[in-house]
């Protein structure tokens, strides 16, 4: 079994893998605030934790793996939203726009995570369908001495759990000293938190033992994890930014709630994410969202590779340039896994799988740079069956990759005429100028092919001054032939070809 190593945020060291029960690996990772569009740095997360998700079910097995991600439905930011909505004269209570909202944002959410390869997670609850776990784990906390209602409010008292402060490496005095915390007059120490808060008549609220109210942010993940995945599981990721406070306060809460149980074991944190080299921000003109580049006609599939070029520990930076470049790169390798079989080992990659070397590279760390240098190195000799193994494993779906990225290539299967055929034979075959193309693809490769052998590359030549006198760009490599409509295309001077 592929050994896979992970850095925990929690001991900060790379330690190998061992999960508590290897039939039932289980992971959760903070989702959405659900009141927006999910912006890039968004995007981030899904990506780290879909490509681990996808190590452990290719190491365990699909049927082995929980996957746990959840969305916060109830919060502060959809409220005020939804109050937005009713002052600018939207029907319905306050309560129907909030869950207008909330049902809206989660559809966004999920076809723009799909558009970047995301597998759906396991189980994805909803915070607004745990109060009841939430309020028992509250009242849990109170009967335990580590927490207190004052006000209609519960605060967790962060003093009472010892080890508050060693995920992210502070004490509490430094915190209190370093930071402006807020006192409230219902506060015993500036670092508690709230477990639960009141609820004015307008706003969502539930029937508690301490009144009519909404639960804290923070003891929505620790109720949920310990209902979907038990008191102690595997795995626990999310953003650098959530480090603190929120897991620490998950820590603190579920491991005074359940003393007898690790929580999670492995802590991980992707690194935030930067646009041309500055921090994402509205008020510097270079905030989008991943619908935003969508809508623009950049591919998931771009997205996806731009990001998997950054290990996920270290800051990335969303440029043009990675664009432009990581766009090339998947037309090279749509235009190679779609092109002429007669150049390529007769393989049935519908039952590919990923190298060892490559599956070791991911399981090292999520080392997802050295799985892209692989997959360069896969598609220059040729190596088809290990190239669709290890794009799968990444989460690129081949068939959309031809489709997306080589649309004149991916035809040539059905117009691969043999070796033995002459130019002027695509000519009368094709009844389509993307049959032609992709005839014709297949025809230069196969001559391009040939004349490598026999050192005659007068056929190669005289092919090519017809496509370019046509106004079609013709890109030749070691990977193999693309023929690309260029903007002066004259379909007249293909008759030629006839």
């Amino acid at each position: 079994m592929t050994d896979i190593r992970l850095y925990n945020t929690k001991t900060r060291t790379k330690e190998p893998f061992v999960p508590l029960d290897a039939d039932n690996v289980r992971m959760y990772v903070c989702g959405p605030t659900v009141y927006d569009r999910a912006h890039l740095g968004n995007a981030r997360p899904v990506i780290v934790f879909d490509v681990l998700y996808r190590l452990l079910r290719h190491v365990y097995g699909a049927d082995h793996v929980t996957y746990v991600r959840n969305f916060t439905d109830v919060d502060d930011k959809i409220n005020a939203e939804a109050l937005r909505r009713q002052k600018a004269g939207s029907p319905g209570t306050l309560e129907e726009l909030i869950h207008e909202r909330t049902e809206e944002t989660i559809a966004w959410y999920h076809a723009d995570m799909d558009a970047l390869g995301a597998m759906r997670p396991d189980a994805e609850p909803r915070a607004t369908d745990f109060i009841t776990q939430m309020v028992t784990m509250t009242a849990g906390l109170i009967a335990s001495g580590h927490a207190y209602a004052k006000d209609g409010h519960v605060l967790f008292r962060v003093r009472s759990y010892e080890g508050y402060g060693k995920l992210s490496g502070r004490s509490v005095d430094d915190m209190i000293a370093g930071a402006r915390v807020e006192v409230a007059p219902f506060k015993e120490d500036p670092m508690d938190f709230v477990l639960w808060k009141p609820s004015s008549e307008d706003e969502p609220g539930w029937d508690s033992p301490w009144g009519r109210g909404r639960p804290g942010w923070h003891i929505e993940c620790s109720a949920m994890s310990h209902e979907l995945l038990g008191a102690s599981f595997d795995i626990h990721g999310g953003g650098i930014d959530l480090q603190f406070p929120h897991h620490e306060n998950e820590i603190a809460q579920s491991k005074c709630a359940h003393p007898e149980a690790e929580f999670a074991r492995v802590w991980m944190h992707n690194e935030m994410l930067q646009v041309e080299g500055k921090k994402m921000s509205k008020s510097l003109g270079n905030f989008f969202t991943v619908r935003d580049l969508l809508d623009k006609g950049v591919p998931g599939e771009v997205i996806r590779f731009v990001f998997l070029q950054t290990h996920y520990s270290k800051p990335m930076d969303w440029t043009d340039k990675k664009r432009e470049e990581a766009e090339k790169t998947l037309r090279k390798i749509a235009a190679f896994l779609a092109g002429d079989p007669l150049t390529k080992t007769w393989v049935d990659v519908r039952h590919a799988k990923p190298p060892p070397e490559f599956v070791d590279a991911i399981a090292n760390d999520l080392n997802t740079s050295l799985a892209l240098t692989l997959i360069g190195k896969y598609l220059k000799n040729l190596q088809e069956f290990d190239l669709v193994g290890a794009l799968e494993l990444l989460g690129f779906n081949v068939n959309d990759l031809k489709q997306r990225f080589a649309p004149f290539a991916s035809r040539a299967s059905e117009n691969s005429y043999g070796a033995g055929h002459s130019i002027r034979t695509y000519g009368d075959k094709a009844s389509s100028f993307a049959d032609r193309l992709a005839a014709l693809t297949i025809e230069l490769r196969r001559l391009h092919r040939q004349a490598i052998e026999t050192k005659d590359f007068s056929e190669v030549d005289e092919l090519k001054s017809i496509l370019v006198s046509a106004g079609i760009e013709v890109r030749m490599s070691k990977t193999g032939v693309e023929l690309v409509r260029g903007p002066d295309f004259d379909p007249a001077k293909l008759e030629a070809l006839k």
